[in-house]
């Protein structure tokens, strides 16, 4: 009987991104309409009841839930964070939501670099030029510029899980910001979430530009201006 030969090396390396690759294109398409906010409202009694009677089981599945749904980039995040802000509260809810958000973004750039990432930092840092001149502007200020993607809304998600992982991101650093960076926004969402009752009393939707409201924008710009600081401060001092 002929051996099976040994999967090669670079082939592993790539295979768990090429899976959550797969599975975010697979779930865009069968999971998009029961990973919405009509579908928590179809089922919201049976999540409560079981969470009043298994709520171990139900912070454990939840956050589970979650972690997957970052992971494999599938629809329904920000319905996720809804939801757990509704079967929770806005604590400890937003806590199990930033920590399964991080956890799952975490999981994308380890096998993003694992995958690709390093070979295309080697070979943008090797070409010289530009690009290597933008990825050591970036390694230079990586801190600031990592927390400024996580707060500013306009960067989704999911790039800012990809872009760091391709120009070789430590993994401390992206970690850190990424379950700091994400406080903010994960705490507004979740708060909307809590209120769910009322909105589906009212039969309404819930107001998910929220995050986009003066009083909630201005301070995590003003969080982003913050951690632009060190960048800020590095520039003049170079200048001078």
């Amino acid at each position: 009987m002929q051996e099976s030969l040994p999967m090669p090396r670079t082939v592993l390396r790539k295979l768990p991104i090429l899976i959550l690759l797969a599975a975010a294109v697979i779930g865009a398409f069968t999971l998009r309409d029961h990973l919405s906010f009509t579908g928590l409202a179809e089922n919201r009694e049976r999540l409560l009841a079981f969470r009043d009677a298994h709520y171990l089981w139900a912070v454990l599945g939840f956050i589970a839930a979650y972690v997957a749904i970052v992971a494999f980039s599938l629809p329904g995040a920000t319905i996720a964070t809804l939801t757990g802000g509704f079967l929770f509260g806005v604590f400890p809810g937003a806590l199990f939501n930033v920590g399964a958000a991080g956890l799952g973004a975490v999981a994308v750039f380890l096998a993003a670099r694992a995958g690709f990432g390093e070979a295309i930092a080697r070979r943008v840092e090797a070409g010289g030029g530009a690009g290597a001149r933008l990825m050591a502007g970036l390694r230079e200020n990586e801190w600031s510029v990592l927390f400024m993607m996580r707060l500013i809304p306009a960067v989704p998600f999911f790039v800012a899980n990809l872009i760091p992982a391709f120009v070789g991101t430590r993994l401390m650093p992206f970690a850190v910001t990424t379950f700091l960076g994400i406080i903010p926004g994960g705490v507004v969402y979740t708060s909307v979430g809590a209120g769910l009752g009322e909105v589906f009393a009212r039969g309404e939707t819930p107001d998910l530009g929220i995050i986009f409201a003066p009083h909630v924008l201005l301070p995590i710009l003003g969080l982003a201006a913050l951690s632009a600081l060190p960048m800020i401060l590095k520039r003049f001092r170079k200048g001078a």
